[in-house]
């Protein structure tokens, strides 16, 4: 990536369709929710886009339902969307204006997992899906199966370089203007 795209002191949010991207515990949410309060542009979470309540609990969308409804927002003008990287809606990529990557270091990743997950027990942050170890067994080998997997994940990033804002700490969104 070239170093503009990576130095948030160098990146602007403009646009109105922007795209956080990251690993678990990366801090999409808080972004993507600062974000949307900041510029007036609804956001989605794009776990919820995946995953959506019906009257007989939560259910998988396939591929092609997730891209409708992706179509149907992207139809509004302007959003933020933010999860993980998933084959199912790659063309956010391609559609987005802005393509903010947070990626913060692993051990502060962890931590966070483990922060996440004891909230959640105590009831003091809410979730979509049951808090138990086998889902915080899941983050932690999705987060080691991301470390495994970077250069592909890079590389594919590589294709929108001139529309990626690299974040690595969270000091890092306060230069973002």
């Amino acid at each position: 990536m070239n170093s503009k795209a990576s130095n948030p002191a160098n990146a602007e949010i403009v646009g109105s369709k922007i795209l956080i991207i990251g690993i678990v515990a990366s801090g999409k949410t808080t972004l993507a929710q600062n974000l949307a309060k900041q510029l007036g542009i609804p956001w989605y979470e794009l776990d919820s886009i995946v995953h959506h309540l019906t009257p007989a609990g939560r259910s998988k969308r396939t591929a092609a339902e997730q891209m409708e409804v992706i179509r149907e927002i992207d139809a509004k003008g302007t959003w933020i969307f933010e999860g993980t990287d998933r084959d199912s809606y790659q063309s956010l990529y391609a559609i987005a204006d802005k393509i903010i990557f947070l990626d913060p270091p692993l051990w502060k990743r962890k931590i966070r997992i483990m922060t996440r997950f004891v909230k959640q027990k105590l009831g003091i942050e809410r979730c979509h899906y049951k808090p138990d170890l086998s889902m915080l067994r899941r983050m932690y080998i999705w987060t080691s199966e991301f470390e495994q997997n970077r250069e592909h994940f890079e590389s594919k990033l590589q294709r929108y370089d001139e529309k990626v804002i690299r974040l690595r700490d969270t000091k890092d969104i306060l230069l973002l203007r």
